[in-house]
């Protein structure tokens, strides 16, 4: 893959699939290469993008006010209740904090915090200077927490400690230490977590409406519109069911191996996969043939309605070729899924924090030239939009200047957003940003570099 022009260390993280080509492992689960401009945030932004929509909690960025400034608010996440999520609160370290230590400003931080604010848990974020400079943020939580009477849970959240991946990790470890601390009476049988579904644009409530519509209980979603307390008895839940695999798998294991609480991995997006997720979750309750039913009766009365709606998109963007760039490979499944439904191909996939298996599977799903990225940088998806002649790019913020630059359309599929795009009604606004992206009128004064529109 010489003519692309990749940088020197990066090949063995991509991958065109080919006629007789050898299906050879795309490396990944590695930090990014120096200089290569990742699209990949740093372990903080991992940890704090899991964790902010615990809408009841405050959240305290120990380091410089830079930190806290990046990650203020960046997740569409909504809430029906308390909104202390959206502020955002920083020890704001400067150079004498850095010689002498940042604990005592750390504690009497959390001390009037939580005096004006009354939170149910306060979650306090170690960033690198953190780490650094030492700062036991472990000791001061633990003397805030017997003062005040609530959990105050430190995150481990050095950005230089390694990926982003290794921030949900540290988002998992806190949650943890939450699960298992409160009453489970009252709790269902039939009942679940939703695990890694964060409420953007109110997707959690939709996804949590077919579920009690099948008659199951939604014991916790992790986190989005979260509270604390339901994270407390979220161990009484019979089934976590995980949505974003890559930030919530490593809480679901630990709910297994604690609590004997079994997990399956869904995806809300698209048609195939939402409907699959209400079965799936159906399948579960072998001895209740009702919630089959139900779940059955749910898809039928979505599809109808959405079925012919997507046919009309489908007549105009059949052809038509998108590019994927995610953070989960999960997501990425269920895209392609999806672009095929409306008649496009996908010419470019790649996400942030896939695994061996995640890239094997895209490898089978993926038609011949089809371009197989991981931890990609803008030049790099610059050069692969150009050479397949892509009429899409799918990404998240980071990613809409490329997009643009080069004159194609784009779709914000990331934690910004403010429409939902999951369940049978995000399906529907999938297709309609899609086909209002690609075929605007605007294209014809903005020229496509690189080819012909």
């Amino acid at each position: 893959m010489e003519h692309i022009g990749i940088l020197e260390g990066r090949e063995k993280q991509v991958f065109e699939k080919k006629i007789g080509a050898e299906l050879s492992d795309i490396a990944c689960e590695t930090s990014s290469l120096s200089g290569s401009v990742s699209q990949r945030a740093c372990v903080f932004c991992g940890s704090r993008v899991v964790l902010y929509p615990v809408a009841d909690a405050i959240h305290i960025v120990h380091g410089p006010i830079g930190c806290a400034a990046y990650t203020w608010d960046i997740r569409g996440a909504v809430s029906s209740g308390p909104e202390l999520h959206r502020l955002s609160f920083s020890t704001d370290l400067q150079e004498m904090d850095v010689i002498y230590g940042g604990e005592k400003k750390l504690y009497l931080s959390l001390i009037e915090l939580i005096e004006q604010y009354k939170p149910k848990a306060a979650f306090i974020y170690s960033t690198c200077i953190v780490g650094l400079i030492g700062d036991d943020i472990d000791a001061v939580c633990k003397k805030v927490a017997a003062e005040t009477g609530i959990p105050v849970l430190p995150v481990h959240s050095e950005g230089f400690k390694g990926t982003k991946k290794d921030g949900y990790k540290a988002a998992c470890f806190a949650l943890m230490k939450l699960i298992g601390t409160g009453s489970t009476e009252g709790i269902s049988k039939l009942s679940i977590n939703i695990l890694g579904e964060f409420n953007l644009a109110g997707e959690a409530w939709i996804i949590r409406k077919y579920y009690e519509r099948m008659g199951i209980e939604v014991v916790s979603t992790l986190t989005g519109d979260g509270r604390i307390d339901a994270v407390k008895r979220a161990h009484g839940a019979s089934l976590n069911v995980v949505q974003c695999s890559g930030s919530m798998t490593s809480l679901a294991k630990d709910m297994e191996e604690k609590y004997g609480i079994p997990y399956i991995r869904v995806s809300y997006f698209g048609i195939e996969d939402m409907s699959k997720s209400l079965y799936d979750v159906a399948l579960h309750f072998p001895d209740h043939p009702e919630i089959m039913e139900a779940a059955k009766q749910v898809v039928s009365e979505e599809v109808k309605k959405l079925y012919p709606e997507l046919q009309k998109f489908k007549k105009a963007l059949t052809g038509k070729k998108a590019a994927i760039y995610v953070g989960g490979a999960f997501k990425t499944f269920s895209l392609i899924k999806a672009l095929r439904s409306i008649g496009m191909s996908v010419v470019l996939a790649g996400s942030q924090t896939g695994n061996k298996d995640d890239y094997k599977r895209l490898k089978e799903m993926c038609d011949e030239g089809t371009v197989i990225v991981d931890d990609s940088n803008p030049v790099e998806l610059s050069k692969f939009i150009l050479e397949k002649e892509a009429d899409l790019l799918i990404g998240g913020v980071k990613e809409r200047p490329i997009a643009f630059k080069l004159g194609i359309g784009f779709c914000d599929h990331n934690h910004e957003r403010k429409i939902p795009l999951a369940g049978f009604v995000g399906m529907y606004n999938f297709a309609l940003e899609v086909y209002q992206s690609v075929m605007s009128p605007v294209w014809q004064f903005a020229p496509r570099k690189g080819g012909n529109r």
